[in-house]
């Protein structure tokens, strides 16, 4: 299982070893379950997102299904859900009930907060007065603009937030050079910590299209219709491939600090096609 996110220096990792240590997100929808059970093997990791509608109580019973299946679970802590600290501390026992070792904290996209924390710095802060049982704590990394919070906002949050962290997870930005430009200033600025490059899985191209705005990589999309090869470059017939992406991250994957940690993959539910594209990866295809 891969039950940690870590890095080590001395050589480059390979595009199949950054495969391995890498994850799938799940959205929380009607037949999510089902369609990991189907097509998702029980050593890949599952991070199970939370929405600022539905709120987190589905993701904390989609969270639990798939532990009962054996997967290693990371869910999603928005912090503008969470009431306050007894709430706070009512979710830590229950993911340490499912074994929880690592979890993800977000700010969520709520426009109000449910209580005490507008913010992911704020609820990790009271995560240290809580007594939890986690070893891996995942912060937000935004290569370009959040669609909701200004570029010297999230950098002054990541820099309060990291001295809580294990690694940083990073939304899909599309312009390889922006995010390598990225990984690189953090890691200047002195937050080492190892990063999970969000990208796509499979997915079909309309989908892609229509959820970018809304997840924060509008500013991407918009660069990618400047150029004349958009669909034969980014897409595949009917869909997404991540692999001309992946290509584009080359100078700091081949970093033998191994900046990279492994992939946070946005499936959004479309697991066939992504894990088929996994195991042709971990096969060096």
């Amino acid at each position: 299982m891969i039950a940690t996110v870590s890095t080590s220096i001395g050589r480059p990792a390979t595009i199949a070893e950054l495969v391995a240590r890498s994850r799938y997100e799940v959205i929380p929808l009607a037949g999510a379950e089902e369609q990991v059970l189907e097509h998702v093997p029980r050593d890949v990791t599952l991070t199970v997102t939370a929405s600022p509608i539905k709120g987190l109580a589905p993701s904390l019973e989609l969270a639990e299904k798939f532990s009962a299946h054996g997967y290693p679970v990371v869910p999603h802590l928005s912090a503008r859900l969470v009431a306050d600290r007894s709430h706070l501390t009512e979710l830590v026992a229950r993911f340490d009930e499912m074994g929880v070792k690592d979890i993800f904290v977000v700010a969520g996209d709520a426009d109000q907060p449910a209580g005490a924390f507008e913010g992911a710095a704020q609820l990790l802060q009271e995560l240290q007065e809580v007594d939890h049982p986690f070893e891996q704590i995942g912060i937000t990394g935004y290569p370009e603009s959040h669609p909701l919070i200004d570029d010297e906002t999230t950098i002054a949050a990541m820099f309060e937030k990291s001295r809580y962290a294990t690694y940083i997870a990073s939304q899909i930005c599309f312009d390889s050079r922006v995010t390598v430009a990225w990984v690189n200033n953090v890691w200047a600025r002195g937050t080492k910590l190892p990063i999970l490059i969000g990208i796509p899985g499979v997915v079909p191209r309309a989908k892609l299209l229509r959820v970018s705005s809304r997840i924060g990589i509008g500013e991407s999309m918009r660069y990618l219709r400047k150029h004349h090869d958009f669909v034969t470059r980014f897409f595949r017939p009917g869909g997404f491939s991540p692999d001309r992406l992946i290509r584009g991250l080359a100078p700091v994957i081949a970093d033998p600090e191994q900046k990279i940690a492994g992939f946070h993959i946005f499936t959004f539910n479309d697991l066939a096609d992504t894990e088929a594209w996994r195991q042709n990866k971990l096969a060096g295809s």
